[in-house]
């Protein structure tokens, strides 16, 4: 069939040039070669010898492997560059409802918004909150910087993953099948027999799915590159950590190490009066068992002495009489 096709384009294409045609002929060729590309030939003079075809004439010539490397390098390669921004942040704070809406401010002063928040509290009466922030990219260093000023940042990692030639070979992709869309209609509009028609709408339904395929990635990569993600996990405690100012002596280090080994055995002791208070119901139940027991093993021991006691003291031996 694929050969069959190739050559009632092949006849097409001669009729057209022996009309006269010249401008009709040379689109006619074009679609012909497109046609023929998708059973398998290949021209890639057209392609210039790339399989997608070439980068666009502004697309950027190296990649920035960093947010500040990308800012600081300039020219169209900050423009062009399709950088994705993320970063993870570990926090702490010791108002957790008040940095909480703080964050909220922020993230709406910044003209972003929250894909996922979580808060949770595991029975310790601390709450955790997770929260995946969605930031423009132009505001993402600043948010970063913001962040650390609402709370303790303990932990902080951040990532740009250049997508640049992902991004551009699939826009060359995705204009290829356009105009392979736009040729093959043009050879549909053609057709006079039913074969040839199948075949043709066959050849624009995969193109169609191809189209809508390289579409949507395109999408998903614009919103990944205009929006930089942020993962924020914010901890209520009861005292900050890795706050202490370092000292400068041994008597200042000696009086700091008591002075935080009291503050920790204080705090240990108040949660473990907490871990007791939440668990005072086992602790009753504990005592009852423990007190029936008692209660058992006595009343077991009163009966063996009752059982003693009644017993029949025995007779005493008779002496033995010894010869004369």
């Amino acid at each position: 069939m694929k050969r069959t096709l190739t050559l009632i384009l092949a006849l097409l294409l001669t009729l057209t040039v022996l009309s006269g045609c010249g401008g009709a002929a040379s689109s006619a060729s074009a679609a012909a070669g497109e046609a023929a590309a998708d059973y398998g030939y290949t021209e890639s003079a057209g392609l210039n010898g790339a399989k997608y075809g070439a980068w666009p004439a502004d697309a950027p010539a190296a990649s920035a492997d960093s947010p500040a490397e990308a800012q600081e390098s300039g020219g169209s390669r900050v423009d062009n560059a399709k950088l994705i921004y993320t970063a993870s942040m570990n926090a702490e704070t010791t108002d957790f409802d008040g940095c909480a809406a703080d964050l909220e401010k922020l993230v709406a002063q910044m003209d972003g918004y929250f894909e996922n928040t979580s808060v949770s509290n595991y029975g310790s009466g601390y709450r955790s909150g997770s929260y995946t922030v969605r930031i423009p990219a132009a505001q993402f260093q600043a948010f970063c910087k913001q962040v650390g000023s609402l709370c303790h940042v303990t932990y902080r990692d951040s990532s740009a993953e250049n997508v640049s030639e992902t991004y551009y070979d699939t826009q060359s992709r995705l204009e290829t099948q356009r105009t392979k869309l736009e040729r093959l209609q043009t050879l549909l509009k053609q057709a006079d027999k039913m074969e040839d028609i199948i075949t043709i709408e066959s050849a624009i339904s995969d193109t169609e799915l191809t189209i809508e395929q390289l579409s949507g990635t395109l999408r998903n990569y614009d919103a990944l590159v205009d929006y930089a993600t942020v993962y924020v996990n914010l901890e209520e405690v009861y005292k900050l950590s890795n706050t202490e100012e370092p000292s400068a002596g041994f008597a200042s280090r000696m009086g700091t190490a008591f002075s935080s080994g009291w503050k920790n055995f204080v705090a240990a002791m108040e949660s473990f009066a907490v871990a007791l208070a939440y668990g005072w119901v086992w602790l009753v139940l504990l005592a009852a068992i423990a007190a029936a027991f008692v209660a058992l093993s006595h009343r077991s021991r009163a009966r063996k002495l009752a059982k003693k006691a009644a017993q029949p003291a025995p007779a005493p031996k008779k002496p033995e009489d010894k010869p004369e």
